[in-house]
């Protein structure tokens, strides 16, 4: 009831500022309400949603979709962050300028969110399938699976903002350049592995997550696990060893020390087995900078990080 009283508010302000705005905004609102905004349907997880064919107020809502509207040149008016950085990923950089935060990915605030007057709301159904009948009363609400891989959640995302011809183009230039990076690295017939450390558990990353998704690009090859559904493998600090590879790429969530990496020896032990090739690379760009920018941050750190090495 909250909500529904809050979104009505939120239009009554609209149409109060309208009063004083030009010809044109008054008439864009007109249309707005009436629902005679031009639309086009797009097909996503939960079915399928009428969005505005040029939307300009964009909020998103987990990383993978603000990473896709930054790499086509639009910039949401707001988005959310991970419960443990304040604000957004550092590698975006100044990209996220004039960005507003609202909530957490694990908490998103509805309130700052129906505030921004969005007229599409980007997120992926492991996030926030539970709350989508509640965005889709604020605005167009498109939702993307996890389990259909990076790629996949690229292309709907670029769909629902009207650039997929953009982002097509996009993607033959990451190909070309994995293509690059693994012949400089000479990742043909290596073996790579991903670990990620968190408080309560250790993951192994396979082959359909992002980040290792990235690496058989390149041309690697990851460990042959029983992974779940995310393509992720959980071990004890006991069965670290199963990520044995050529090459070792670790990540931390938040304050190393306060995961399952401080302070195991099983874990160092393994991590000083390999101690010219175990590598630690940045968790919000290997895990959360999950789209094209973050994929062509982790194409730059496979090849800075091996340039010159041994390990292959």
């Amino acid at each position: 009831m909250r909500l529904r009283s809050l979104i009505t508010a939120v239009v009554a302000a609209m149409a109060l500022s309208s009063c004083g705005s030009s010809a044109d905004d008054t008439e864009e609102a007109s249309a707005q309400e009436s629902g005679s905004v031009e639309t086009r349907s797009v097909d996503h997880v939960l079915g399928t949603t009428e969005v505005p064919v040029d939307p300009q107020r964009v909020v998103t809502l987990d990383t993978p979709h603000l990473d896709t509207a930054l790499s086509l040149d639009i910039t949401p008016v707001g988005s959310v962050q991970s419960d443990v950085a304040t604000g957004f990923p550092e590698y975006l950089d100044d990209r996220t300028e004039g960005i507003e935060v609202v909530g957490t990915i694990e908490e998103p605030d509805l309130e700052a969110i129906a505030a921004l007057q969005p007229d599409l709301i980007l997120s992926s159904s492991v996030r926030h399938e539970a709350i989508y009948e509640q965005l889709s009363q604020i605005a167009p609400t498109v939702l993307t699976d996890y389990t259909e891989g990076w790629r996949a959640m690229f292309t709907t995302t670029a769909d629902a903002l009207n650039r997929a011809e953009e982002g097509a183009e996009a993607l033959a230039g990451y190909d070309a350049r994995a293509d690059q990076v693994g012949e400089a690295v000479g990742a043909e017939g290596a073996t790579a592995s991903i670990v990620r450390f968190l408080p309560e558990e250790t993951r192994i990353y396979g082959p359909e997550t992002f980040s290792g998704s990235v690496l058989t690009d390149v041309g690697f090859a990851l460990p042959q696990l029983s992974y779940d559904e995310y393509s992720m493998a959980y071990v004890s600090a006991e069965e670290i060893g199963q990520a044995d590879a050529d090459v070792v790429f670790s990540t931390a969530y938040g304050d190393p020390g306060a995961t399952t990496k401080g302070g195991v020896t099983a874990v160092w032990e393994f991590l000083e087995a390999v101690p010219d090739c175990a590598f630690e690379v940045d968790d919000d760009e290997w895990m959360l900078g999950i789209g094209l920018l973050g994929a062509e941050v982790v194409l730059e750190d496979v090849e800075t990080t091996l340039a010159g090495s041994h390990c292959l």
